[in-house]
């Protein structure tokens, strides 16, 4: 199960890749400077590299007194997309953070996984802006780069700027309007840079990602490198963009959703035939699973010893207790008793039943709810929002290779305290269920149809016989499931502050649930880059501080 985590091609392999790494400064004041790139390739890639172990990264620079792992960027990311919705809740109740994204009771007060989204996007944006005036053709010929190393480092170029835009999606659907820098903005002394509108924003990467998939760009085919970003990559993230496009721009796009898909459709990807392995830890290597990948990014416990991504959700599924139990293991070494799923949900969105909380056995047809784990555990969080036991645990994400049972794994020694599971950011399924919705939104829905039977025929339950709002928030829990989707699915649907669609504990300590603020629907700024940066605006409804 090695990966190799510096995104290289099989062409040009550089070992001890994190180390390599290291050459090139951390702090996002300092440039990637000059005298690191010359007419090396393996510079270049390195560079390149860096990039990318952005959303692996664990270093705390301008992150102040925070854990390394609870500030890498995917396990934050993650925590405010899921924790703050229907389908996950965590326990740990010494967190003011934690309590506070449960309870959708946060304020300005800094929140430590809302301030690690913030900085974690900035700051890799600020690393791309960086490459990129690194690698300009101007740059390449002075020092005398050949054409044909120029033409790989344009590759390169076109992988940095997907990150970028994936980069300030993230920003743009958390907090709506943020700083915003390119290659050709002032850098380092006293720059301070404006913020753009979430409209502005919107459509930059609007503008990057439709160049990125043009035959004009040297972004490589879909398919190429796995798991480096390619055509499909971008395509992806731009369907996505247009979905959520009334939303962050209160105009709807749903043709051009639809005419994106589309193009996906013709590039090669397919769902793999069952739905489990797309989440154990060979994902990466296998080819079924793989080939429904657009993106993902690469998690190995031998190289990538991260607590964030995977590993977090691994470890924090599980009791230390639950580790030694051979019926129903995750290969993991760890339990953090963290993250589990309210009944509520599942009972929902699964139609489980039988459930045997001693044996840890229930019955459910959908086989996407075979995910869970139930032993030693009591039904309700009623009371109980901070007892781990309370409430099912989610094994979705499973460290064992999906050719290996639970008992032979167990029975080596491979099981491990960090994840090889890749974490999706984009998938072939997500690009079906978007189909579906701008369908459905352009009175088309039978044209998806056969998309959402295919979903419903890999989870072995019968498919729908029309599209629905309804149908869609119900299947969207059902296939997207902690993948960092939920919050911005239920802005998208209007639920997410509404008092009409209630979860355990929405909106205040009541287990009954309530309506929130609709300011909530975007995060405040930190206030300590409020207080360094006075071109900045607080996000509406939030208080600045005072100065």
């Amino acid at each position: 199960m090695k990966k190799i985590i510096c995104l290289l091609t099989a062409a040009v392999v550089i070992s001890s890749c994190v180390n390599d790494l290291d050459t090139l400064p951390l702090n996002r004041t300092e440039p990637i400077a000059e005298y690191v790139y010359g007419t090396d390739e393996n510079a270049y890639l390195s560079g390149l590299g860096r990039l990318y172990f952005q959303f692996v990264s664990n270093d705390l620079t301008d992150l102040q007194q925070m854990d390394g792992g609870a500030s890498e960027i995917i396990r934050a990311f993650w925590s405010v997309q899921e924790t703050t919705a229907d389908g996950a809740k965590c326990s740990w109740e010494n967190d003011a953070w934690v309590r506070a994204l449960n309870t959708n009771t946060w304020t300005e007060v800094q929140n430590d996984a809302v301030y690690a989204v913030y900085v974690r996007t900035l700051q890799g944006i600020a690393y791309v802006n960086e490459y990129l005036r690194q690698t300009t053709p101007a740059k390449l010929s002075e020092r005398g780069v050949p054409e044909e190393l120029a033409a790989k480092i344009r590759v390169f170029r076109a992988e940095a700027r997907f990150i970028r835009a994936y980069l300030y999606w993230m920003a743009l659907d958390c907090f709506g309007s943020v700083p915003f820098t390119t290659e050709n903005s002032p850098f380092g002394g006293a720059f301070f840079p404006k913020q753009a509108s979430r409209t502005e924003i919107f459509d930059f990467c609007v503008d990057e990602l439709s160049y990125l998939i043009s035959d004009e760009s040297p972004m490589m085919e879909a398919r190429a490198a796995y798991p480096r970003a390619d055509k499909g990559s971008a395509a992806g993230l731009l369907a996505r963009l247009y979905l959520n496009s009334g939303i962050y721009t209160g105009v709807t796009r749903w043709a051009e959703a639809k005419a994106v898909c589309e193009k996906i459709f013709a590039m090669g990807y397919a769902l793999c035939p069952e739905y489990a392995p797309l989440f154990r830890g060979d994902n990466g290597e296998n080819p079924s699973a793989r080939g429904e990948m657009l993106w993902a990014v690469s998690y190995d416990a031998d190289n990538t010893e991260s607590y964030g991504g995977t590993t977090y959700i691994l470890s924090a599924s599980l009791a230390s207790t639950d580790i030694t139990d051979k019926s129903r293991p995750n290969g993991q070494t760890n339990g953090w008793a963290g993250l589990r799923v309210p009944y509520e949900y599942v009972s929902r969105y699964f139609n489980v039943s039988g459930q045997d909380y001693v044996t840890g056995t229930y019955e459910v047809a959908d086989k996407r709810g075979e995910a869970f784990y139930i032993k030693g555990r009591s039904e309700s969080m009623d009371g109980a929002l901070y007892s781990f036991m309370n409430g099912w645990s989610c094994l979705k994400f499973n460290n064992i290779p999906h050719d290996m049972t639970d008992a032979s794994y167990l029975g080596t020694s491979a099981t491990k305290s960090f994840s090889d599971v890749d974490f999706p950011m984009i998938r072939l399924a997500e690009i079906y269920l978007i189909y579906a919705e701008a369908c459905m939104n352009m009175g088309q829905g039978a044209a998806a149809l056969p998309l959402m039977q295919e979903l419903s025929a890999r989870a072995g339950v019968p498919g729908p016989s029309e599209i629905t709002a309804g149908f869609l928030v119900a299947e969207r829990a059902r296939e997207l499931m902690w993948e960092a989707h939920r919050r911005t699915d239920l802005i998208r649907f209007g639920l997410y502050d509404s008092g009409d669609f209630l979860w355990p504990y929405k909106g205040g300590d009541s287990f009954a649930g309530q309506a929130f603020p609709s300011y909530k629907c975007l995060f405040p700024l930190p206030p300590t880059e409020l207080a360094a940066n006075d071109a900045l605006v607080q996000t509406p409804g939030y208080m600045t501080p005072a100065m």
